[in-house]
């Protein structure tokens, strides 16, 4: 396979679509038809894409900024981000705030400010539970906020930098990413965690794959991507790095491809899942820390620190 043939970049239109540092779509270059509308909001340091217009049979046109929400006084940087999608809530993730920044998306306007974090990094919603789960890297905490009136609900100690969360739909599990090396798994009704996972280094993106009973994690510490057996933890591979520094990570259902993103070099690699076979790799942008799959339009979408989102087809 022409590792190349994977992906499909277009570096001459750039956009502007961020508050600050100047930060650029860099659109996909083949043209499709019919595309369906997109609609992106930037939030001061965050982008969301969601979908692409063009007109049928003309030249895709890159993310169109809709609109900026501004933050307020928030110190210091922001994390990951999470979506009530039926009240129309993002949550941000604000670690150098120390709290959990709620925007209403319809008013496009921040609504509320959960407070008394300790550098939270990952957050998520969980809609069966109406709840929103905040990780915090500070002190290893992970908080639990009701989601209609945002009250505290609870919280456990996991350990120390808890980090990314994902939601196991297939067991109806959480699992959060924390310490030197660890991914925690939680039962959202009882709110206990209920197994943990050893890792070799502190996890940073993973993703779940509930059809082929895999969990597949990214260790830049160790230079490596981790395969966990989903069900028990066991490790069944470790696949060495070519290159450094691999944060973001996305898992692709059909065909199984799983892409992580590098930041030495800033590069997006594919893998067979299976193998861990190296199918095609492109350049990105830097310091990516974000990685999104549209099957539906066969996109891949990397956001970076350097200011960027790169759009490549895959």
């Amino acid at each position: 396979m022409d590792r190349q043939a994977l992906f499909i970049e277009e570096r001459s239109r750039r956009f502007q679509a961020r508050l600050r540092r100047a930060p650029k779509i860099r659109p996909m270059g083949r043209p499709r038809r019919n595309a369906i509308p997109t609609v992106m909001v930037a939030i001061n340091f965050a982008l969301m894409a969601t979908a692409t217009t063009a007109a049928s049979g003309a030249e895709i046109a890159p993310l169109q900024l809709e609109t900026k929400i501004p933050l307020g006084n928030v110190a210091g940087r922001i994390d990951h981000l999470a979506v009530d999608g039926k009240r129309q809530h993002l949550f941000i993730a604000e670690l150098g705030n120390n709290t959990i920044g709620v925007v209403n998306l319809a008013k496009r306007a921040v609504i509320h400010r959960m407070t008394g974090l300790s550098e939270p990094q990952g957050v998520a919603y969980l809609e069966a539970q109406d709840t929103i789960y905040a990780a915090n890297g500070g002190d290893g905490s992970l908080h639990l906020y009701d989601g209609k009136d945002f009250a505290e609900r609870g919280r456990l100690a996991l350990g120390s930098d808890a980090d990314n969360i994902r939601f196991d739909a297939k067991d109806a599990r959480l699992v959060v990413g924390y310490g030197g090396g660890g991914l925690s798994v939680i039962d959202p009704a009882t709110r206990k965690a209920i197994a943990n996972y050893a890792l070799k280094a502190h996890p940073e993106s993973f993703q779940i794959d509930t059809n082929a009973n895999r969990i597949f994690v990214n260790l830049p510490e160790a230079h490596a991507i981790a395969v966990l057996e989903r069900s028990s933890g066991t490790l069944m591979a470790q696949w060495p790095m070519k290159y450094a520094a691999n944060f973001a990570m996305a898992l692709e259902r059909d065909p199984p491809r799983l892409f992580s993103v590098f930041r030495k070099p800033a590069k997006l690699v594919g893998y067979a899942t299976e193998s861990g076979t190296v199918l095609a790799e492109a350049d990105t942008c830097g310091d990516a820390d974000d990685l999104f799959i549209d099957p539906k339009r066969q996109r891949i979408y990397v956001i970076c620190g350097e200011g960027f989102v790169d759009v490549l087809g895959s």
